[in-house]
């Protein structure tokens, strides 16, 4: 039974002779020529992508870059002990990384929408997940090349293992002159190279690839050691980005949790909310659409944060009207929502024509029964005191009527509307007849 499992996973099954497999990655490792222009290409497509927030474009830039040839073969040297296929292969990764980083630098100097997108966002936090994708992506990568059949998995890898992204973004960080995009993002490529070369050397140990003679036992052990310090280096860095993602995901979801049961399950409009929670003392402003709160609320709402576990944190809530706006303004013009300018005109159009719809005609089939009188109504939304701090919208009611209705029947029928509409203000008027 076992040998059946073994068998029936065994990776020597339907490989590649190993000579096509060694031409195939040494032909895929020089950077020059046609291969050099394709890199560059690649660079600007991801740079675009990256600069206009498309995971699409993005997407496209990684199916044609050629980076993964020169990491598959210092992966094939050291498994085989060939210093001269490494030293090859580094040498042209190292001029592939600085072409990339020169291109990409390049675009982002020159393009004039420099906002930080969250693509670009998402390249400079590595963390252990970054390492497993790597990994195990390249996995498949290497084990694809030396199949006979490649199948559909090549494409896959080099969307999964992501080497041009992280190498714009670094590109992106010098064009502005931030070296916390750089160095993040720069660690970021390094680690899918790292991963991606190591899981190549697993898979060539394990299939056997016959190593370069005259090698003699304490260099095997020098690059064994050298692997194992290199993975450690790497993991140590990237176990405590993921300890740090991990710990921002459950105070943001604390957070989450005080704004509904404080504010939205109570029925106060959230106009914006923004977290920071890089600052110290971490950051949490709200603004809201009618709800004041006086100095006491606040400090009162700043103490409820430790109820739920919220530390080191402060609740600002801004209630100036001229900074909420021009707050929205920021956000529409920084590009940072997905609405411009003309999206939330409309919206607010949309939602001005909706909220001043009234059904007439069945308003005036229920009035009639209360005030038969009543032959027609008219009933919609009309503003008061529109350039002063008092101004507001209520429903305005014209009636005709064959007769004049008495202060008794319009004080009913004033307060059957407020009923019915849900509405405390309501103005009446009957239609004078001409």
């Amino acid at each position: 039974m076992i040998y059946k499992i073994l068998k029936f996973t065994d990776l020597h099954s339907g490989e590649e002779d190993k000579q096509k497999v060694l031409e195939n990655v040494k032909s895929n490792i020089s950077f020059r020529g046609s291969n050099l222009w394709i890199l560059a290409c690649a660079i600007v497509v991801a740079s675009i992508g990256l600069n206009v927030n498309s995971t699409a474009v993005i997407i496209g830039a990684m199916l044609i870059s050629p980076l993964m040839g020169p990491i598959i073969g210092a992966g094939f040297g050291l498994g085989m002990y060939d210093s001269e296929l490494v030293k090859k292969s580094l040498k042209n990764l190292i001029i592939a990384t600085i072409v990339s980083l020169v291109v990409s630098t390049t675009y982002f100097y020159l393009s004039p929408f420099k906002e930080t997108q969250s693509e670009l966002l998402a390249r400079t936090s590595p963390n252990i997940y970054d390492v497993l994708i790597a990994f195990f992506g390249g996995l498949v990568g290497v084990i694809a090349i030396t199949r006979v059949e490649k199948g559909n998995p090549i494409p896959g890898v080099a969307i999964a293992t992501a080497l041009m992204p992280p190498l714009c973004t670094a590109g992106y960080g010098l064009a502005i002159g931030n070296l916390k995009f750089f160095l993040g993002a720069l660690f970021l490529y390094i680690i899918n190279c790292v991963f991606i070369c190591i899981s190549t050397f697993l898979i060539v140990k394990y299939l056997k690839y016959p190593a370069v003679q005259q090698v003699n036992a304490k260099r095997q052990k020098q690059i064994k050691y050298g692997i194992t310090a290199l993975t450690l280096i790497m993991m140590i860095p990237s176990i405590f980005f993921a300890y740090i993602l991990v710990q921002e995901k459950e105070t943001n979801q604390k957070i989450n949790l005080f704004i509904e049961n404080e504010f939205t399950n109570k029925g106060y409009t959230i106009l914006y909310k923004k977290i920071n929670l890089k600052t110290n003392p971490k950051k949490i402003d709200l603004a809201f659409l009618r709800k004041k709160f006086n100095a006491e609320e606040i400090k009162s709402l700043n103490k409820t944060l430790i109820y739920y576990q919220i530390k080191n944190t402060k609740l600002n809530i801004s209630q100036d009207t001229t900074d909420i706006k021009k707050y929205i303004l920021d956000q529409i013009n920084s590009g940072k929502t997905n609405l411009d300018a003309k999206d939330i005109t409309i919206s607010q159009l949309k939602n001005a024509i909706a909220s001043n719809k009234y059904n007439n005609k069945a308003l005036l089939e229920e009035i009639k029964i209360i005030f038969p009188e009543i032959e027609n109504i008219s009933l919609s939304n009309h503003s008061f005191n529109k350039n002063k701090d008092s101004a507001s919208v209520r429903p305005v009611l014209i009636y005709d009527s064959k007769t004049n209705l008495t202060d008794e029947s319009k004080r009913k029928l004033k307060l059957w509307l407020q009923k019915r509409l849900s509405k405390e203000k309501i103005e009446i008027y009957k239609q004078e007849n001409n």
